[in-house]
């Protein structure tokens, strides 16, 4: 199985983001690489023109930039539900859709897709490398 290694600023960024913006759902970008199985997310960046809204968010892609390095899409389920919709899927963009989950309390409300909607291990690295 893939794995998917969060960052610790990556998972802090992503449980205050959720909080802050509750219930409204919030969108960003993930920055990071691949080695081998592993996706490694290195960074959190806001998208120019982002909706966060109650049961949705967006952002618009005719302003996102040309930046290959980002690897994925994160965004909260404030229902708590730790699935991808069919919407969440189709609209994801690279190799990996995280979801963090109401009450974003740690890295057990964090879940990771690929873009099949199968599920992929997180694991937040410690390490700092």
């Amino acid at each position: 199985m893939r794995r998917v290694l969060l960052k610790k600023d990556v998972l802090v960024a992503l449980l205050e983001l959720s909080r802050h913006l509750h219930p409204n759902e919030v969108i960003v970008l993930l920055r990071g690489k691949e080695i081998k199985q592993d996706i490694i997310l290195e960074e959190v960046l806001l998208a120019p023109a982002s909706v966060y809204g109650r049961g949705f968010s967006e952002f618009r892609l005719d302003m996102l930039p040309i930046d290959f390095s980002i690897i994925g899409v994160a965004h909260s389920h404030p229902s708590g539900i730790p699935t991808p919709s069919v919407d969440d899927l189709n609209n994801m963009i690279g190799r990996v859709l995280v979801i963090v989950v109401a009450p974003y309390l740690n890295e057990k409300h964090i879940v990771a897709y690929n873009s099949k909607g199968e599920s992929l291990q997180v694991v937040v690295d410690v390490s700092g490398s």
